[in-house]
């Protein structure tokens, strides 16, 4: 069965990725698009840029973020089209979310990751 994994785009591309797709709404520094290997970037499935800089600037708590994020991504258009696209490549093989953020354990991607899974 296939998975959704997690990795920071910093980290060297693995044949084991397979679909990568990219969840940050800013291209990392520092990385060109040809060595980042991205299939996928869903602009649409990010933070809103308010909620990020929230996060950041310790405007809000971890706990509140992810409600925060969550409700965005039930009410944001164009949501569906990107899950739909993950679920069917889901079914070729694992697909791999990446992040830039230094914070393995608390980022979006995280939340996005448990959000995805309970819709594919």
């Amino acid at each position: 069965m296939a998975s959704i994994l997690l990795k920071r785009i910093y980290d060297d591309y693995a044949e084991t990725d397979g679909y990568r797709v990219l969840v940050d709404r800013l291209w990392p520094r520092g990385i060109k698009k040809e060595k980042a290997k991205v299939d996928y970037w869903p602009k649409v499935l990010t933070p809103s840029n308010d909620l990020r800089k929230s996060l950041h600037d310790d405007d809000m708590d971890w706990e509140s973020f992810k409600k925060a994020y969550r409700d965005e991504l039930e009410s944001t258009e164009g949501v569906q089209e990107a899950v739909t696209t993950i679920s069917e490549q889901l079914k070729h093989g694992d697909v791999t979310l990446l992040f830039a953020s230094k914070n393995t354990q608390q980022n979006h991607a995280q939340v996005l990751k448990g959000w995805l899974e309970k819709r594919v």
